[in-house]
C-alpha cells in the first residue's frame, strides 16, 4: 500500500472517529436537556399492546389514505427520521420488523417539541390509530408518545450497515439491529432446540443434566479446558461430553435418556468449530447401532420439516435432502471408492506409501487402524455431501464402542456426514467391563506418553460398567452444525449468538499472522 493511500485511510479513520465522538456528545447534551425538562429518559415500563408485524398483517388490505379507529400501542428503536416542520415520519424497529409512525404537531401539542431531543437509535413507545399512507404503507397516526430509552451511542451508517464479520460477532447487538435477517437465524435456532426435545420426548426419552464442572473429563478424544475449585484447592475440567455420566444413569436403570447442553473442547476455531458448542447425546437401552441410526434419521427429518416445511436444503447450488433412508458406506469401502485402494490387501509399507503420496501426516508408531482413519479423514470426508452414515471404524478410533460381530479390529460405530462435515457419531455401546477397562488403560497410557487428546481412565465410570450396563445404542451430534445446515448460515459463528473471540487488542496484534489450528481430531463434536 502506497504512503498516500495509507495516509488517506488513517485520515479518514481519524475524521470518522471525530465525527462519531461529536455525535455522542450531542446525544449526551440532549439527554441532559430532557432531564432538565423533568422528562425521564429511562422509564420503568411501557404498556405495549401490539407489534409491528401483526399491525401490518392485519391492515394490509387498507386502501391508500384509508384510516381506521383501531388503537395500538407499539414500541421500538428509531431507525429513520424525517422531520418536515409541523409533521414527522419515523420508522421504528421491534422484534418482528419495522413500522412507520406519523407525528403531527397539531395532534400532540407541546410534546412535538421533544422530538428535537430524539435521535436515531433511541427507543420510543407510541399510541395511535392505524392508517395507510398515499404510498400504501401501513402506519400509525400518533396521538401520544414516550421516550423509553435515550441511546448515547451511534448506530452504523444505514446504507452500509454492519458488514465486517468480526465486528458483527463482537457486537452482536449491533448486528441484530442493523441486519434483521440475523435475528431469523436465532429464532430458527430456538425452534430447532424445541423440536429436538419435542421429538425425543414423544419417543419416551427423558432429558437429563450432567455436570459441566468435572473432576475427571471423558467421553471423547479431546483436550479439555482446565479450571480450579478454590474451596477444595483442586483442579477441575469443563465437560467435553456427557457420555460417561449418561451411561452411569443407564446402569442405574434409565433406558431412554438424553442431554442437550454446552460442551467445551480446548481446540481451534474454523467454520464448523467453536471451543464452546452445543451438542446432544442420547442413549437407548436394548437398542444397537442400527436402531440409533434409524432414530437419528427420523429426528433430522422431523426437525427439518418442522423448521423449514421441507426435508431438503440448498447449499451452493446443491440440494441436500434429509429424507429417510440415508446413504450408508463402510469406512474401508469409502477409501476404496475415492482413492481406488483396498487397504485390506495391502502391506503396512504400501499403506505408508499411499499416505506419503497424498501428504497424509502420521505421527508415532505405525498402526493400520489409525492409518485407515487418517486416510478417510483427509481424502473422503469432504466428498460426503448427502447425509451418509460411515460404518465400521478401526477399534483404535474409540475405546467406548463394541467390536463388530465379524471383525474384532473394527467397531460397530457410525459417523454421519452432511455437506462434507462430520455431524454426528454413534455406537453400539461397549458394556463388556473387562474390555472397557483394557481399552481405557491403553488410552491412558497414550495420554501419559503425551497424546493430549487421548481418553483418560475414569475409575468411577469403569466401576459403574462393572455393576452392569444393558446393551445400548447411543449417538451424539453437534446441534450448531444442524442449525448451520437448516438455516443456510455460512459459519458456526453465524449461529452462536456470542461466539468465542480473542480480546480485541490481542486480535489486532495477531491478525493476519496466525491461523487457527485444530489439533488432533478435527471434529469438535466427536464423541
Amino acid at each position: 500500500m502506497g504512503k498516500e493511500n495509507l495516509y488517506k485511510r488513517q485520515y479518514n479513520h481519524k475524521t470518522t472517529m471525530e465525527e462519531e465522538n461529536r455525535l455522542v456528545q450531542e446525544k449526551i447534551r440532549k439527554l441532559n436537556e430532557l432531564k432538565e425538562l423533568d422528562v425521564n429518559p429511562y422509564p420503568y415500563s411501557y404498556d405495549k399492546t401490539h407489534n409491528s408485524a401483526e399491525i401490518k398483517q392485519k391492515h394490509d388490505g387498507l386502501a391508500a389514505e384509508e384510516k381506521t379507529e383501531d388503537k395500538v400501542k407499539v414500541a421500538g428503536r428509531i431507525m429513520q427520521m424525517r422531520n418536515m416542520g409541523k409533521a414527522a415520519f419515523v420508522h421504528i424497529q421491534d422484534e418482528t420488523g419495522k413500522i412507520q409512525l406519523y407525528f403531527r404537531k397539531d395532534d400532540i401539542g407541546e410534546k412535538y417539541k421533544l422530538l428535537k431531543k430524539v435521535d436515531i437509535g433511541d427507543i420510543v413507545g407510541v399510541e395511535g390509530t392505524v392508517f395507510k399512507t398515499k404510498t400504501g404503507e401501513v402506519s400509525v397516526y400518533v396521538s401520544d408518545y414516550d421516550i423509553l430509552c435515550k441511546s448515547i451511542q451511534t448506530l452504523p451508517e444505514k446504507f452500509h450497515g454492519l458488514k465486517d464479520d468480526e465486528l458483527r460477532y463482537r457486537k452482536r447487538e449491533l448486528d441484530l439491529i442493523m441486519n434483521p435477517e440475523v435475528k431469523e437465524i436465532f429464532v430458527k435456532r430456538a425452534k430447532i432446540l424445541k423440536y429436538i426435545r419435542e421429538f425425543l420426548d414423544e419417543k419416551g426419552f427423558i432429558e437429563m443434566t450432567t455436570p459441566i464442572l468435572q473432576t475427571q473429563y471423558g467421553g471423547a478424544n479431546a483436550r479439555p479446558f482446565e479450571t480450579k475449585i478454590n474451596a477444595w484447592n483442586m483442579p477441575m475440567y469443563l465437560k467435553i461430553s456427557p457420555e460417561l455420566f449418561l451411561k452411569r444413569l443407564m446402569v442405574g436403570g434409565f433406558e431412554k435418556i438424553y442431554d442437550m447442553n454446552y460442551n467445551f473442547r480446548n481446540e481451534g476455531v474454523d467454520k464448523t468449530h467453536n471451543p464452546e458448542f452445543y451438542m446432544i447425546e442420547y442413549y437407548w437401552a436394548y437398542a444397537d447401532r442400527e436402531k440409533i441410526m434409524e432414530l437419528t434419521e427420523e429426528l433430522w427429518e422431523y426437525v427439518a420439516l418442522k423448521v423449514n416445511g421441507v426435508t431438503h436444503v440448498e447449499r451452493e447450488g446443491v440440494k441436500i435432502d434429509f429424507k429417510r433412508p440415508w446413504n450408508q458406506i463402510k469406512m474401508a469401502d469409502a477409501i476404496k471408492e475415492h482413492i481406488n485402494a483396498d487397504l485390506s490387501n495391502m502391506t503396512d509399507e504400501e499403506i505408508q506409501d499411499i499416505m506419503r503420496g497424498y501428504n497424509v501426516e502420521y505421527e508415532g508408531d505405525f498402526n493400520r487402524g489409525t492409518a485407515m482413519a487418517l486416510l478417510f479423514e483427509e481424502l473422503c470426508e469432504d466428498k460426503l455431501i448427502q447425509p451418509t452414515h460411515v460404518l465400521d471404524h478401526p477399534i483404535e478410533s474409540t475405546p467406548l464402542c463394541k467390536p463388530t460381530k465379524y471383525d474384532p479390529k473394527l467397531v460397530e460405530r457410525t459417523e454421519f456426514y452432511v455437506n462434507g462435515w462430520e455431524c454426528g457419531n454413534g455406537y453400539s455401546e461397549l458394556n463388556d467391563p473387562i474390555l472397557q477397562r483394557q481399552l481405557l488403560e491403553q488410552q491412558a497410557e497414550q495420554l501419559r506418553a503425551g497424546a493430549e487428546e487421548a481418553h483418560p481412565m475414569d475409575e468411577a465410570f469403569v466401576n459403574a460398567i462393572e455393576t452392569g450396563m444393558p446393551p445400548a445404542g447411543g449417538l451424539g451430534f453437534g446441534v450448531d452444525r444442524m442449525v448451520i445446515l437448516l438455516t443456510g448460515a455460512d459459519s458456526i459463528r453465524d449461529v452462536i449468538p456470542f461466539p468465542t473471540m480473542k480480546p480485541e487488542q490481542q486480535n489486532k496484534e495477531t491478525k493476519n499472522t496466525q491461523k487457527s489450528k485444530i489439533s488432533g481430531a478435527t471434529d469438535v463434536e466427536k464423541r
